[in-house]
């Protein structure tokens, strides 16, 4: 466990204790001045840390640490039904675990709380800071079936309603995976495959999510300003160990039924675009087209200016301003 990783454990169980700089140090076999310069990256991450001179430091009362101990607070006594692993900094949560994917176990889950090579759909980076969100990967194997996009499905759904149980705040999304809230998106996912190349099933899936819990300090950078938004604006103590918790346990238990009839109509229901004008992405290509329906199947019907319709089965879309 890295020297920021521990330190921050450290501070988490002090509660509203200060810790002094010469019994972090101690503990953590480093020396005061690095100690003060762990407690000021931290800051700069956006974790408030309160430090008074001849007391030390403690994290302030809505201090959100993510770590091992917490996210397993959450689960409760369903926390031994995940392989759990929870880093302060990773390259990125699938690309790590699909690294361990040949010998981890059905259900192990890596959390981070910033990647420096986050991924999204189509080769994108996702943007992924310290200390504001929640990046989150779930290895599966069993009961997976044919179609890994029921999983995406199962994914989506399940953020919305762990962001829901979490602030009371009504998350929505944009098929295929993105979730949004007030019109920013405020989650993505990126489920990739492993597929048996002779019966063309997948052996396990990687079901990746990452939450903007929280915005950054200094914002959004421009190229994402007009479409990324947060979970909330306010800082809850714990939140993101609960809401990585709560998103688990709503996920495993959508996995028990992905066919279910439920399922299909609550996604329905919480996909906005239907009945609204979107362009269908193709390359640099923008084609105009209204989101009719979505099949059992989870495709997107569009129908065409020219009157064609097709069943999107993959692929991105956009919402099509309207000037009413």
């Amino acid at each position: 466990m890295g020297t920021r990783k521990q330190l921050l454990e450290m501070l988490d169980r002090g509660g509203d204790e200060y810790l002094s700089g010469a019994a972090i140090a101690g503990k953590l076999g480093i020396t005061r001045a690095a100690v003060w310069k762990q407690i000021k990256s931290l800051q700069l991450d956006g974790y408030q840390i309160e430090a008074i001179h001849g007391r030390g430091y403690r994290l302030a009362g809505n201090h959100d640490v993510l770590s091992e101990d917490s996210v397993k607070a959450f689960l409760g006594s369903e926390s031994g039904a995940f392989t759990l692993e929870v880093y302060d900094t990773v390259s990125s949560t699938n690309t790590l675990l699909k690294s361990k994917a040949e010998r981890a176990p059905d259900w192990t889950v890596l959390i981070a709380g910033k990647q420096t090579a986050g991924r999204g759909r189509i080769g994108r980076s996702f943007y992924s800071p310290s200390g504001t969100g929640i990046y989150l990967s779930v290895l599966l194997r069993q009961n997976i079936g044919p179609d890994p996009g029921r999983l995406t499905t199962a994914v989506a759904i399940a953020a919305c309603r762990a962001i829901e149980q979490c602030t009371g705040r009504t998350a929505q999304i944009k098929w295929v995976n993105d979730v949004f809230i007030e019109g920013k998106k405020v989650c993505g996912i990126l489920t990739e495959a492993s597929v048996n190349y002779e019966t063309g099933i997948p052996d396990c899936i990687i079901a990746g999510i990452g939450f903007n819990v929280y915005p950054p300090s200094d914002g959004f950078p421009p190229e994402l300003s007009q479409t990324a938004g947060a979970i909330t604006e306010s800082r809850q103590a714990n939140l993101r160990s609960r809401l990585a918790a709560e998103f688990l346990l709503l996920f495993r238990k959508a996995c028990e039924n992905l066919n279910s009839v439920e399922l299909l109509e609550e996604y329905r229901k919480r996909c906005f675009i239907l009945g609204e004008p979107i362009f269908v992405l193709r390359g640099e290509e923008r084609i105009p087209a209204t989101a009719i329906s979505l099949r059992e199947d989870f495709a997107l019907i569009v129908r065409y200016e020219d009157g064609r319709e097709e069943a999107l089965r993959a692929g991105e879309v956009s919402i099509r301003p309207t000037h009413r």
